[in-house]
């Protein structure tokens, strides 16, 4: 059996998401790499009659949602969700997740939140034993942004990590500004001992909008790899 490279397995678990999916749902659609394949193989789905309607977490999700004429709503007009399906950049055996890799983890929080359920896709090289190893994004407002830096770094420090803090920037050199228009800091720590800790110390710095950890929201991941799809949690 050949072995699946990242991207077919990516597919492969939002393939399993999928079948999560019945008539009528309020859908919640993530944004990236893995995301995105959920967002093609619905939209086939939705050409062969399946009626749903979603929000997408981002601009890019949209777009390409619209492509696939998935029928849109807001998340104002559209409070309450069944599921949302997102990827994440890295999550640990108690399901918490680091997310924002793309810059739009504000909107995908809050659209989880907003949803009875919310189920992970990834390949099974975003599983870790231990947070970090991955750049915690954290999105903060543009007014102060040295200052939050620097409370930011104090904070992560107080929760017994340690790294830089930087400030994303665009190929051409620009500050990257997301949908919501913020900046966002990555945060290099490395490792994470505590996440609860730290999530919590973050939420406290008044410059931060939101923090790219995800703790007590998913409830399963589903991820696939060379051995095939494995769940983690529980998908019903």
């Amino acid at each position: 059996m050949t072995a699946l490279n990242p991207d077919d397995a990516k597919r492969l678990a939002a393939a399993r998401a999928l079948d999560l999916v019945t008539p009528g749902m309020r859908l919640g659609l993530g944004t990236g790499t893995t995301a995105a394949h959920f967002v093609e193989l619905l939209g086939l789905r939705v050409a062969q009659g399946l009626q749903v309607i979603c929000v997408p977490t981002s601009e890019r999700t949209r777009t390409q949602a619209q492509l696939f004429s998935i029928p849109l709503s807001t998340i104002e007009a559209t409070p309450e969700l069944d599921l949302t399906v997102d990827g994440a950049d890295e999550f640990d055996p108690q399901l918490r997740l680091i997310k924002g890799g793309g810059g739009a983890h504000l909107r995908e929080k809050i659209v989880a939140m907003a949803s009875r359920r919310m189920v992970v896709i990834t390949d099974s090289s975003k599983a870790v034993v231990t947070l970090g190893k991955f750049p915690l994004p954290v999105e903060v407002n543009v007014f102060g942004l040295e200052v939050t830096r620097r409370m930011i770094l104090a904070a992560a420090k107080a929760s017994g990590c340690d790294g830089e803090i930087r400030l994303r920037k665009t190929p051409s050199g620009h500050p990257f500004v997301s949908d919501n228009g913020h900046f966002i800091v990555d945060c290099f720590l490395g490792s994470i001992p505590d996440p609860n800790q730290l999530a919590a110390r973050l939420v406290a710095i008044p410059g931060v909008v939101e923090h790219g950890l995800f703790i007590g929201i998913a409830k399963a991941v589903i991820s696939a790899g060379p051995d095939g799809v494995e769940i983690f949690g529980e998908l019903g």
